[in-house]
């Protein structure tokens, strides 16, 4: 559980990332900003800030920040079943707007010996996206994806979001953010 101080203290700095990106966002998207520790309660290194855009049957675009050396956590966007009917589990493009961030996924490893975050990890194939550039994953892609020493602030356009429905290689994982 993430403290009411952390989580305040975390909307105001990912607030200000955007200002300082010269990102406009509306006053129902600067009040409306998620943060996700995760259920580790290690925000400075676990964690991710985001505001959604829009997320329907068909699109979704979210604005995501990361603070330096914070991590997203392992993961993949599976198949699955809604309503009845199945569904093809999330595709998304990251685009980096500021900063530089790490993206680790599926396939031949191509680093060496790195930092490791504080939560499991097992994809060690590194893409290293910098301002402008961007990196699409297709459904059920394992990844997970750090910011470097400045932070960063990366674009997600991708198909429906359902992020209760992501798998964490690391099990004590919680999506949703509990605040207290």
């Amino acid at each position: 559980m993430i403290s009411k101080e952390t989580y305040n203290e975390a909307v105001k700095k990912t607030l200000e990332a955007f200002d300082a990106a010269k990102i406009v966002l509306t006053e129902e998207e600067r009040n409306n900003v998620e943060i996700a520790d995760f259920g580790l309660n290690n925000l400075e290194y676990i964690g991710l800030q985001l505001i959604i855009y829009v997320n329907t049957e068909r699109v979704c675009a979210k604005e995501m920040v990361l603070f330096p050396g914070q991590t997203c956590p392992e993961h993949r966007h599976p198949d699955g079943v809604e309503n009845g009917i199945p569904y093809v589990g999330k595709q998304e493009t990251f685009r980096c707007r500021a900063g530089e961030v790490e993206l680790f996924v599926e396939g031949e490893r191509n680093v060496g010996e790195i930092e490791l975050p504080p939560t499991d990890v097992t994809v060690f194939h590194r893409i290293v996206l910098k301002a402008g550039e961007q990196y699409t994953l297709y459904p059920n892609t394992l990844h997970w994806f750090r910011a470097g020493k400045e932070g960063a602030i990366v674009s997600e356009f991708s198909t429906k979001s359902r992020d209760d429905t992501d798998i964490f290689t690391d099990k004590r994982i919680e999506r949703a953010p509990q605040v207290g």
